[in-house]
């Protein structure tokens, strides 16, 4: 097959497989990080952060399972193959959390918007990859290497299963199958949530999908002689690598993260016309557009700072259980709720 295909377009592929099952779950499942948050601290409903943990606890228990089946190589994924900066990793999801309650979704849920029509969400996506790259490998690139230095990994990889297991004395695999049993066993013991079995069944492919990636490229790295990275989603840089490649395709391989764009689009899209909510929309306020912008060009910067955004820290590198991820989603969740709040006090003062 992959002599058939190539091993670029073959990830892209599985991207594009994973990717799809996370547009439908966004417009079919109301799948939504800002969501859950402004549920829970405006709406007293906490069954769409529920789907969150279930989402994580699905993907950790099965990319170990896979990783125990030899069908994962999650040393080789960037969260754990790399060593973290704590100090990068709390103000990148500071400044993404931030962004996102000004911008109104994140790069993730933008995605799932545009796919249903909506070209406010358009103007996010654009943004937010540019922004990215600009602090990436363009012009801002000397200042984030200067400010926040990268560093050697030296010994154990930094997941909280490694440590875990290596002061334990059992092995890592098993650790994490544990981990990720008791945070899919905490997020159903609501059981108003646990009853709502559309929200559950969408949070559990969610999790399939991230599975997916680490399964996929493993499988194509192993197999393959490019030396292709193991990935799963994310939606930051894949959106500057996205816009690249519509405008170089002819000198450029194609990619995950490419195929992980263009399957949420798909599924999204596929997802509003059977709910029958696909509804071309476009930005009349300025001000609003303002603050689209603001908040879109913050979490491409944030999530290059934290390696990741809502899905890439939240839901990949929760998967292998890098300690980035839970540090990151807490500041991510700080800055959310801050800008919510300065958002709602703006709208309604208190007297």
């Amino acid at each position: 097959m992959l002599d058939l295909f190539g091993e670029p377009l073959m990830v892209a592929v599985i991207g594009f497989g994973g990717g799809l099952l996370l547009g439908l779950a966004a417009r079919l499942g109301r799948f939504c990080s800002l969501g859950a948050i402004e549920d829970a601290l405006y709406g007293g409903d906490t069954r769409r952060l529920r789907m969150w943990g279930v989402a994580i606890g699905t993907a950790v228990l099965l990319t170990f399972a896979a990783a125990a089946a030899g069908w994962a190589s999650l040393d080789r994924s960037v969260y754990l193959g790399t060593a973290w900066n704590p100090v990068a990793g709390i103000l990148g999801g500071l400044l993404f959390g931030y962004g996102m309650a000004l911008a109104g979704n994140c790069g993730f849920g933008a995605l799932a918007r545009v796919g249903g029509g909506d070209f406010r969400s358009f103007v996010i996506v654009l943004v937010m990859g540019l922004s990215a790259y600009a602090v990436l490998s363009g012009p801002f690139a000397a200042l984030r290497v200067w400010a926040f230095p990268g560093y050697a990994l030296t010994g154990t990889a930094p997941g909280i299963a490694h440590h875990l297991a290596s002061f334990a004395g059992v092995p890592v695999v098993a650790t994490g199958i544990l981990i990720g049993g008791a945070i899919l066993a905490f997020s159903l013991a609501d059981r108003r949530f646990a009853s709502t079995r559309g929200m559950v069944f969408w949070s559990v492919v969610v999790g399939v999908a991230i599975v997916s990636g680490w399964v996929g490229t493993t499988w194509v790295a192993t197999n393959g002689f490019d030396g292709l990275p193991v990935v799963s989603h994310t939606f930051a840089a894949p959106l500057g690598d996205s816009m690249l490649y519509l405008m170089t395709a002819s000198g450029r391989s194609v990619s995950f993260g490419v195929g992980s764009v263009a399957g949420v689009l798909a599924g999204a899209f596929a997802g509003s016309l059977v709910k029958g909510h696909f509804r071309w929309e476009a930005c009349e306020d300025p001000r609003e557009l303002r603050r689209q912008i603001i908040g879109a060009a913050l979490m491409g910067v944030g999530a290059v700072l934290a390696l990741g955004c809502t899905v890439g820290q939240g839901l990949s590198a929760f998967s292998v259980l890098a300690l980035s991820a839970p540090v990151t989603v807490l500041a991510i969740f700080a800055g959310a709720a801050l800008g919510l709040r300065q958002l709602i006090t703006g709208l309604m003062p208190a007297e």
